[in-house]
This record gives C-alpha cells, sequence and structure tokens, in this order.
C-alpha cells in the first residue's frame, strides 16, 4: 500500500490516466489486429501472401504510396520557398502570412474538400468562366482524376509543410550568411552552403508529418479522384463495410502502418547535426573516389573561374545592395499566388453560400440567405451539428484535464523516459488515422460502445489527447520552475502552488490544447464513422453524405460557417493569451497575500 501511495506522488503517476484510455482504445485492440494479421497463434504470413497476391492489391498499394510521395514533394518545392519569403519579411508582414497560412489549416479538410468540387466541376467556377469567354465549347474533365487528387491534398497539406519550416527557419542565426558573403560566398552559394542544412530538421519534419497523413488520406481521394485514383485508406473502408473480413482488414492496415513506421524510423533522425554533415562528407568523398574525372573537371574549372570570381567579389563587396528590388517583386508575386490558393477556395464557396438562384453559381445573380435559413431549419442540418458541438465540448475537456495532467508529469521525469512515454501518447496522431479508426472500432466493441456518444468522444480523444500534450508541453518548456520554488518557500502546498503559480503562467497553452482539441473532434469523420454505427450522425457524417449523394446546396452555408470558425478561434487564442501577459506577473504577489 505504501508502494502503492509512492508511486502515486510520483510525476509519471499523472500520465496514467492518459495511458489507460490509450491502451484501452487503441493499445490492446492493435495488438490483437496484428495477432490477426499473422493467424495467431498459428503465426503464418498467409493473409501478407494473399495481399500481395492480388495485382489488384498491389497497385493500390503503390499508388498509394506514389501519391504521397509526389504530394510531399510538391509541398515541398512550393513550401520552402514559402517559408524563406515569411521568415525575410518584416515582422508586421510576417504574422500576417503565418495567420493567412494557419486560418486554412484550422478550416475543416471537408469544407476545402468542397469548396474544390464546386471549383472543378462540369459547372464549376473554372469551367463556367472559360465556358463564358468562349475559351471551350464543353466543360473540361477537372475533377475525378489524379490531378484534381493532387490539388487537394497539396492545398489541405501545404500549411503542415510550411509551418514547421517557419519554426525551423525561425532559428537560424542570419549573422552565419552576412559572415559567409564577408568570406567571398555569393548569395546563392552562401545559402546553399549555409542556410539550407540548417534548415533541414524543417525539411524533415514537415515532409515527415505531410507523408505519414497523405498515407492516410480518405475523404479528398474520394471525393475529387475517379475509380483510378483510390487509396489503401480508401481500400480499407470498403472492406469494413463490405465484407467486414477482420483478417484481410488487419493485413491491409498493418501494411499501411509499416510504411508509416518505415518513413518515421528512416526521417526521425536529427539532419542537421555532426552526422548530417558527417555522412554528406562521406558521400562526396565516394564519389570522387569513384568517379576521379569529376574531381579533376571540378578543380580546372575552380582554376579557370578563380579570377572572374575574385573581380566579381570584389565588385559587390561595396555595393549597397543587389537585385533586392527584383527578387522582392518576384517574391511578392509568389506569396500574392500561394495566397491565393489558400484562401480563394473558401472565398469562393463563402460568396456562393450567398446565391438567390436554386441552385449554386459565381458570381451569384443575387444575393439571398435561403441557404443559411434552409441550415438553420432543417432538423437534420442543425441537429447534426448540435451533436458535434456537444461531443466536440466532451472530447476538448477530456483531453484537456487529461493531457494537461499528462503533459505536467512528462515534464517532470527523466528526459529519456519522457521522450519514450511522449512518443506513445502520440501514436495516434503520427499513424494513419485509418487504422486508428479500425483499432478504436475493435477497442470499444469489446466495451459495448460502438453507436454510443460514450465511444465516440473516446475514440476522438485518443487524437486530441496527443494534441493538448504537445502544446501544454511546449508552454511547459518556457516555464520558469524557480517560481514554484519561491512559493514552497512561501510555505504554499503543493496543490496551491500549482493553482496560484503555475496553472495562470501556463493557462494559454491549456486554453491552446483545448481549443485544438475542439476542432480536431469537430472536423473528425474516418474514426467517427467506423464507432458511430450510423446511429449518431455528426455534422462531418452528414456534409460527407450530402457530397457524395445529393449535393444539398445548403452545404455552401455549413461550409462557410466552418470556414469562420478559425478565425473566431484565433481572435479567442489571441486574446487569451494578451489579457495573461499582465496577470503572470501578479501570481506570487497574490500568493504572498
Amino acid at each position: 500500500m505504501k508502494t502503492l501511495q509512492k508511486l502515486g506522488r510520483l510525476p509519471i503517476g499523472l500520465t496514467v490516466p492518459a495511458f489507460a484510455i490509450l491502451l484501452v482504445i487503441f493499445g490492446i485492440p492493435i495488438i490483437h489486429l496484428f495477432l490477426t494479421s499473422i493467424n495467431a497463434p498459428a503465426f503464418s504470413a498467409t493473409n501478407y501472401y494473399k495481399f500481395f497476391g492480388q495485382s489488384a492489391n498491389v497497385r493500390v498499394l503503390f499508388q498509394t504510396i506514389e501519391v504521397s510521395v509526389v504530394a510531399t514533394f510538391i509541398c515541398l518545392i512550393i513550401g520552402y520557398p514559402t517559408a524563406y519569403l515569411i521568415v525575410t519579411a518584416s515582422r508586421s508582414v510576417r504574422i500576417t502570412l503565418i495567420a493567412l497560412v494557419i486560418i486554412p489549416y484550422l478550416t475543416s479538410g471537408l469544407a476545402r474538400t468542397y469548396a474544390w468540387i464546386v471549383i472543378l466541376g462540369d459547372r464549376g467556377v473554372i469551367n463556367n468562366a472559360l465556358l463564358h469567354f468562349g475559351v471551350i465549347r464543353s466543360p473540361l474533365q477537372l475533377i475525378y482524376n489524379t490531378m484534381a487528387v493532387y490539388i487537394g491534398m497539396v492545398h489541405i497539406m501545404l500549411p503542415l509543410m510550411i509551418l514547421p519550416l517557419v519554426s525551423a527557419m525561425m532559428g537560424i542565426d542570419r549573422s552565419l550568411m552576412a559572415a559567409a558573403r564577408s568570406m567571398g560566398a555569393r548569395p546563392l552559394t552562401a545559402f546553399w552552403r549555409v542556410f539550407f542544412p540548417l534548415s533541414l530538421p524543417g525539411v524533415r519534419s514537415g515532409s515527415l508529418l505531410v507523408f505519414v497523413f497523405c498515407l492516410g488520406f480518405y475523404i479528398t481521394p474520394a471525393a475529387l479522384g475517379g475509380l483510378r485514383d483510390a487509396m489503401l485508406s480508401t481500400f480499407i473502408a470498403g472492406q469494413v463495410a463490405s465484407s467486414f473480413d477482420i483478417s484481410r482488414i488487419a493485413t491491409s492496415a498493418f501494411i499501411l502502418l509499416a510504411i508509416a513506421v518505415a518513413a518515421l524510423s528512416m526521417l526521425g533522425l536529427d539532419l542537421a547535426g555532426a552526422q548530417g554533415r558527417t555522412s554528406a562528407a562521406s558521400r562526396k568523398s565516394w564519389v570522387v573516389r569513384r568517379l576521379p574525372i569529376l574531381g579533376t573537371l571540378k578543380r580546372y574549372f575552380g582554376e579557370f573561374l578563380g579570377p572572374y570570381r575574385a573581380r566579381l567579389w570584389t565588385s559587390q563587396l561595396y555595393r549597397a545592395g543587389d537585385d533586392s528590388r527584383v527578387s522582392n517583386i518576384v517574391g511578392a508575386l509568389f506569396l500574392s499566388v500561394l495566397m491565393v490558393y489558400l484562401l480563394s477556395p473558401g472565398l469562393i464557396v463563402i460568396m456562393m453560400s450567398f446565391s438567390a438562384g436554386a441552385f449554386l453559381e459565381f458570381p451569384p445573380s443575387g444575393l439571398s440567405l435561403q441557404w443559411y435559413r434552409s441550415f438553420f431549419g432543417d432538423p437534420s442540418w442543425n441537429g447534426a451539428a448540435w451533436t458535434s458541438i456537444q461531443i466536440g465540448a466532451a472530447v476538448a475537456i477530456l483531453s484537456t484535464v487529461v493531457g494537461t495532467l499528462a503533459a505536467y508529469g512528462l515534464n517532470r521525469t527523466h528526459p529519456r523516459l519522457r521522450g519514450f512515454l511522449t512518443m506513445a501518447i502520440l501514436t495516434p496522431v503520427t499513424i494513419p488515422v485509418i487504422v486508428v479508426g479500425i483499432a478504436s472500432y475493435l477497442g470499444l466493441v469489446n466495451l459495448g460502445l460502438i453507436g454510443s456518444t460514450t465511444g465516440i468522444i473516446l475514440a476522438q480523444s485518443l487524437g486530441a489527447i496527443g494534441i493538448v500534450v504537445v502544446i501544454v508541453s511546449a508552454t511547459l518548456a518556457n516555464f520558469d520552475r524557480t517560481l514554484e520554488q519561491a512559493a514552497k518557500s512561501m510555505r504554499a502546498g503543493p496543490l496551491r502552488t500549482f493553482m496560484r503559480v503555475t496553472l495562470p503562467l501556463i493557462r494559454p497553452g491549456i486554453i491552446g490544447g483545448a481549443v485544438f482539441a475542439f476542432l480536431h473532434s469537430f472536423d473528425e469523420l474516418v474514426i467517427t464513422s467506423l464507432v458511430s454505427g450510423y446511429s449518431i450522425r455528426t455534422l462531418p457524417l452528414k456534409m460527407w453524405e450530402n457530397i457524395r449523394n445529393e449535393i444539398d446546396p445548403t452545404i455552401a452555408a455549413v461550409s462557410s460557417l466552418l470556414m469562420l470558425v478559425p478565425v473566431l478561434w484565433l481572435i479567442v487564442l489571441y486574446l487569451t493569451w494578451w489579457r495573461s501577459r499582465p496577470r503572470n506577473h501578479q501570481s506570487l504577489q497574490e500568493l504572498s497575500t
């Protein structure tokens, strides 16, 4: 008994609620799923042989990898210069650009997918414009193909690439570039030899996140792609809806999971450290050893161009600036086009939602609130919205309490143990969502909670807890623990110290975690569709049903309302942070009174 009491006083004891939910709803079922895939207790690879023995399965698997790789590459090619331009902008412009990137990221993915259906459809914005100006005589096939899938996936994933890159680039000391220039390096050389290697952690993180999320994409390929554009997550969802052969489902899920784990293993190392530089040097020496002619040619051209480089460096040494005006114009145009790509789908849907016609049209021939009245007057729509709000609030409360306790406990454990436990909590966030959905379904079946509100809350909380842990842990990383020691020196107990000192200082992180947990729940579709049992209809389920079946124009009004939610949440977060600043300095003063 005394041993249990001692363990309860340890900081790691605060992580028990989070790991209890994770283990019961996800951990044990995922182990059962793996054992099913290998025919336990016989332990054979028959199911995997059957999977790879069918050419259709192999084609879907390779298509999933190909689409994920290409989408990641496109996001990197577009996202890297975008992040660089954001970081090099002035502070006010940088904050504005980051906010414009965050808003689409927080917007419902289902609403953004619907926006591209409206834009790319046969009677969509692009085809109507081309027909109106006489450029084409019949609508172009812009939707239900691979190109439309890439457009939708890149639009959804691009902010997830830009934000880690911006975070990594903000930490680079810009004086290093100036030092390289002072030693004769040209701007492009200084960039590739100094700035780019230091930004590789952001490249790694952004690419890894985008690739793993793309592996589990289900909604966008199903809505924008054709029959030939099916991905493995769509294939798994189809098996669940039709035969529910658990062995085939388990095999497909673990093949998808194995790809994600392989990517995490390969890109999970710090490429910006000494190891990365050593490996780069070894690759360079290997090339020179195997192809000595390249080294000879490099030395020859280096000596030949040496005098020219010296004259060029001397002429530019005391120049006030290079072609900054041209580069600024090109950079501004690039950012403008990118922001149009990120923001225009939402703006177009918002404008079309006020259409007065019987069908959606852009630009609207007249203005009307008929689709908003249809949403608020239809019990099937507002009932689904109210259900999503209730579930989202419950998920936010549960995940915020459990995630904050876990983050607080992890912050006070040994660094090695903290890293391992944090990765375990973040597992439902870092693997394909369809795998989490299958495991959650099995876990809730064992508890008899399929088709219940409690089951949906527990399943959605798996990812929400991880989000809260990340945000609160980041807040605690900047927390000065000497403030707690000062409070205890004034005879404050642990609970009073936490409530009067720690909690006020980390409150913005807790509120931010709650907001993101609510948004995560409010937009969740894949897991909810598996565990709801068709007895509970949330707003995303209602939207997905209308997108696939009838394209009710009311969905334009719903999508418009969902696109305004991130703006309101950002305002709430900003006001919370702004109001908390003057109060943080008064925490110890209040405690001493």
